[in-house]
This record gives structure tokens, sequence and C-alpha cells, in this order.
């Protein structure tokens, strides 16, 4: 089943294929944090920044979440390109 980024019940992001491909775009979009608790002080923890949550989903029916990781990617390396 396909994953997409969440707040309050709203789908934000696009379906993709598994969690730690939203994981990877929610962290290069800057939506994750470092967080510890008492008993992880020397460990930090990566968490989603507000209240955003990464949940299973059906994609939209024009939606193909192999075709958005595929996109995400090929912007990602042009971004990359980009900025070189």
């Amino acid at each position: 089943m396909p994953y997409a980024l969440f707040c309050n019940e709203a789908k934000l992001s696009k379906a993709y294929p598994t969690e730690a491909d939203v994981w990877k775009h929610a962290r290069l979009s800057g939506l994750v944090v470092d967080a510890a608790t008492d008993d992880e002080k020397a460990a930090p923890r990566p968490v989603l920044d507000n209240d955003y949550e990464i949940k299973p989903c059906r994609p939209d029916p024009q939606e193909d979440p192999v075709r958005n990781q595929a996109e995400a990617e090929r912007e990602a390396e042009l971004e990359l390109q980009l900025s070189s």
C-alpha cells in the first residue's frame, strides 16, 4: 500500500510506494527534526515537525506512486546539478 504525508487527516503529499520514500522526501523538504527523550539523549531519533504524520493511503485515481517517486528523484537530481 502506498504512503503519503498527512496533517490533521489532510493528505499533503503525493502518494509514494513506501513509507521510507515519504520519510526521504519529508527530510529533503525540511520537515524532519531530530528529537531526543531523556532516555535517548545519546541517540536522537528523527521525527516529523509540527503535526505531520506518514500514513498508508489510497492513491488518487489518476495517481501512480511509482511514477511519483521517479519524478521526485529526477527533480532532486536536477536540483543537485543546478546547485553545483
